[in-house]
């Protein structure tokens, strides 16, 4: 390994599992779509609730706006972060990915993930919101 992540040698039994997702995963703000993909994949990691991600390049770019907030993982590495940017409104760091992250996660290159209490993001039509009833 190149590029191995620390938190993983501090916790060696720290889960971080990435799957396909075999659902179509839409991301919406109000009535308007804003992204969808057929090449999403959920993120299970230890002590968190599931995560989906979808590629960069499914995110309508003209919705989207690159900020200065960077954040850190010791699992996966620094996350970069994007604003939803729309005519009738603008939701600041909606969007985060590891545009270069620890090869243990290598899999999320070019993935970025939406947080659910920003924008609605479904799963074969049903909100996953993370406190809604559509959360798994």
């Amino acid at each position: 390994m190149t590029n191995p992540a620390p938190g993983f040698v501090k916790h060696p039994n720290y889960l971080v599992a990435i799957e396909p997702l075999e659902s179509p995963l839409q991301v919406t703000v109000g009535t308007t779509v804003i992204a969808t993909s057929h090449r999403a994949v959920c993120v299970t990691e230890t002590k968190h609730r599931p995560v989906w991600y979808m590629p960069l390049d499914d995110i309508q770019a003209n919705s989207i706006t690159p900020t200065d907030t960077q954040t850190y993982c010791p699992f996966k590495g620094k996350a970069s972060y994007w604003s939803v940017v729309l005519p009738e409104t603008m939701i600041e760091d909606a969007i985060w990915a590891y545009l270069e992250p620890y090869d243990e996660c290598v899999a999320l290159t070019g993935y970025a993930s939406f947080y659910t209490n920003k924008v609605d993001l479904l799963i074969n039509g049903q909100v996953m919101n993370k406190d809604g009833p559509g959360f798994v």
